[in-house]
């Protein structure tokens, strides 16, 4: 089956690029994408909680001696890292196309975060060495969330689209209890003057592996033949499709009525984009937006400040928070992939309002007993794992949202924008509920915080009532036109367009 056939126009193309993709059953290839693909999440995971375990390490005579504010200062290095990551590889995977970008984005991120381990002094030249590994880190996972969500989305079937990306988007848990786990065995087996190198490389080791996984997969065919590169497009998707029969799958036959004409366009900058996305896509632009500064500030304000709450409200002994933030992490990674199958059957619209306003409910039924003083420390951990079972998928759902809403030409550098937007508020809520946590003297604040974020939670809710797609089942350029599609803004099919010879 040919990828293209000669359509009238000049630079025209005909493309079943996209029907061949999603007609395709499950198979080990698919599989093997995901995981191969979806470490983003687990390394970042991974990164920040490290990250946070070893913090009052750095501040001991025999390591480096830092101060608490310049260990406070590393989480935020990371986050500014992964802002200009995000955006800067945001803009290359769109230009240079997914595969070469999660190559370079899982390298940079390597280099980053083995760097970090041979900090050697605490010196100022030492400090700025280790802040710059820290935003290189930071930098190369930021790109790998605009890179590999595009990919994932491209390349797996419409029919699982929506479970397989919030699955993956949740396993940034998994990764947060493996940095949890790695890095208690490490400080209680290792001296601390070795011990905190050990915890900075667990996500290099993990990442190696996954590295020359990664080479061995396909670029997107999506990408390629809205790019013009319709010889390349395909082998990739002959090789997509071998691959799948040779797991002894049967390809369903190509409807020919999803025939496609093209006229790739030219390559879209920051600026353009913004004219994409709030003159043609305005109310998509907002839920999206919405979704994802709501999930974010909740997110950083209860997970940044879980120790806070442990310590201070409770009295918890910080060598034994471990053990309940691994439980408030279960939860979190349980949401997404034990609800996420239900936003392809019951429907996006349905299970992203519902998962944002329950969680946000819950948080404000919670915050009412914790008023009351009716929790323990194992009471409160047990209400946020039940709140961010809901939270937590719903929350992958906005980064699915945001990859599937757009046009293919724009998705990646979408994606960096509004995770970018996301994190500059999201930044603002351990600061702000830091603040109101204080020194555990009046929880009356505390309360007041909860309440706060439950009411934003359930405006996430409410946008997505109103402004919701219904993504669920429909290819990604049945959900969004792409830019190059003849017709557009009207319909992304080729009118009349003959069928191609097999």
């Amino acid at each position: 089956m040919s990828a293209e056939a000669n359509a009238p126009g000049k630079g025209a193309i005909r493309s079943l690029i996209p029907a061949r993709i999603d007609r395709l059953p499950w198979s080990p290839f698919h599989s093997r994408l995901v995981a191969a693909l979806g470490v983003a999440w687990i390394l970042d995971g991974l990164e920040i909680t490290v990250a946070s375990g070893v913090g009052d390490l750095l501040t001991h005579p025999d390591t480096l001696a830092l101060s608490s504010a310049e260990v406070g200062a590393i989480a935020s290095v990371y986050l500014v890292g992964e802002v200009a990551g995000a955006l800067f590889f945001g803009r290359l995977s769109d230009k240079l196309g997914r595969r070469n970008l999660f190559i370079i984005t899982l390298a940079v991120y390597l280099i980053g975060s083995g760097l970090t381990a041979f900090t050697l002094g605490s010196g100022p030249g030492w400090l700025a060495f280790l802040y710059l590994t820290r935003f290189i880190a930071g930098a190369g996972i930021g790109g790998e969330y605009a890179a590999i969500n595009s990919a994932i989305d491209e390349l797996i079937p419409s029919r699982y689209r929506g479970r397989v990306d919030i699955g993956v988007n949740g396993t940034y848990w998994a990764g947060a209890i493996i940095g949890t786990l790695g890095t208690y065995i490490i400080l209680h087996s290792f001296e601390p003057s070795l011990a905190w190198r050990l915890g900075f490389l667990l996500g290099p080791v993990l990442g190696l592996v996954i590295i020359f996984v990664r080479r061995n997969l396909p670029e997107s065919p999506r990408w390629q033949v809205m790019n013009g590169r319709t010889e390349e497009a395909e082998k990739s998707i002959t090789f997509i499709e071998k691959e799948v029969e040779a797991a002894g799958k049967k390809l369903p036959p190509v409807d020919q009525s999803k025939m496609m004409e093209l006229t790739p366009a030219e390559d879209i900058g920051y600026v353009a984009l913004t004219r994409v996305l709030f003159r043609d896509y305005p109310t998509r632009s907002i839920y999206a937006a919405t979704l994802m500064i709501t999930q974010s500030f909740l997110y950083n304000a209860i997970f940044f400040t879980y120790s806070l709450v442990l310590g201070k409200i409770y009295g918890v002994p910080s060598e034994n928070q471990a053990l309940y933030l691994i439980g408030f992490c279960i939860g979190n990674l349980l949401g997404p992939l034990l609800l996420g199958h239900f936003f392809d059957t019951i429907g996006r619209k349905k299970m992203i309002s519902g998962t944002y306003i329950l969680s946000g409910v819950l948080l404000a039924f919670s915050a009412v007993l914790f008023n009351a003083g009716a929790l323990t420390a194992f009471t409160q951990t047990l209400t946020w794992c039940v709140i961010f079972f809901f939270a937590s998928a719903g929350a992958s759902a906005g980064y699915l949202t945001v990859s599937e809403i757009f046009p293919l030409e724009v998705r990646a550098k979408a994606i960096a924008v509004f995770f970018a937007i996301a994190q500059c508020f999201g930044a603002l809520g351990p600061i702000i509920y830091g603040a109101l946590i204080g020194d555990g003297s009046n929880p009356f604040n505390l309360f007041i915080g909860y309440m706060v974020g439950a009411v934003v939670m359930i405006i996430g809710g409410l946008v997505t009532i109103a402004f919701g797609v219904a993504a669920e089942g429909k290819s990604l350029e049945d959900i969004a036109a792409p830019l190059a599609a003849k017709g557009r803004p009207g319909t992304t099919r080729a009118e009349g367009a003959a069928t191609p010879t097999a």
